[in-house]
């Protein structure tokens, strides 16, 4: 299978490239930089501390799209939705790792998903994938009567927040509960709160050195409290779950799919 990446010179780029590059029937397609960047012209291989690949960054994302099986894109929300209408076009599979996507950069995102396979998670990691559904089991199973608040901690370079995993954890956490996020969450506390509402979802947010992503749910009732943590130590664990996205989506039918899918829970 022929994958692209977009942002190929930046710190996930490269991973995706040495990902690429170390996956059985995978092979790299290419790569886009930004226009004018110091990476074009330059060997993909070279940039990602691999021997030379043979294949260099351009900026045309369009021909990458043309050339490639599937395309990764951990960029940002903006990049993201330009790069959906452009795997729409080509019917190329794309795999979005981009968190801070909101409601009106996802419209498109899922129009372009009715044209090619798309799969979509705020956290590519299979670890955390299958915190997802564990949460969403457990607010299935416990009542409105155990709060739920969410504790996230990223590096002091973060700049969305509460991040995309976070609010993820909490849509399946409202799913569970069958109801929308948006109607019971808690982005902010601060002064005289009052009592917490009953299905209230909270959200924490610390940021700080150079933490890769710790992600902890917290269901609190009288008496008890359940919580379930997932902690990254390296960067790496996304880009191989994004790779494996790939290659699932290789031959599936139009569609947005997420990582739950890919993992068959």
């Amino acid at each position: 299978m022929k994958i692209g990446v977009v942002g190929c010179a930046g710190r996930m780029g490269q991973m995706l490239v040495r990902e690429i590059a170390a996956t059985p029937g995978c092979t790299l397609a290419g790569g886009t930089e930004r226009v004018g960047g110091p990476a074009l012209g330059k060997d993909i291989g070279t940039l990602a501390g691999l021997e030379p690949l043979g294949v260099v960054a351009i900026e045309d994302a369009a021909a990458l799209f043309a050339e490639a099986d599937a395309v990764i894109d951990f960029t940002s929300p903006e990049a993201s939705v330009r790069h959906a209408a452009l795997a729409a076009q080509s019917q190329t599979v794309l795999v979005i790792g981009t968190t801070g996507i909101g409601p009106v950069q996802q419209e498109p995102i899922a129009q372009a998903a009715t044209h090619t396979p798309i799969v979509q998670s705020p956290n590519m990691s299979l670890g955390v994938n299958l915190l997802l559904a564990l949460v969403e089991q457990v607010g299935r199973a416990l009542g409105d009567d155990y709060d739920i608040d969410i504790l996230e901690m990223h590096h002091r370079n973060k700049v969305d927040a509460p991040s995309g995993t976070a609010l993820g954890l909490g849509r399946w956490a409202a799913a569970g509960r069958g109801v929308a996020l948006e109607d019971v969450w808690q982005k902010v506390r601060d002064g005289h709160t009052g009592v917490r509402p009953r299905g209230e979802i909270g959200f924490a947010t610390l940021r700080g050195g150079d933490v890769i992503g710790d992600h902890t749910v917290v269901f609190a009732a009288e008496g008890e409290r359940v919580e379930l943590t997932h902690k990254a130590s390296g960067r790496q664990i996304y880009a191989k779950g994004a790779v494996r996205a790939a290659l699932w989506a290789n031959d599936k039918q139009p569609g947005l799919y997420s990582m739950k899918d890919v993992l068959g829970l």
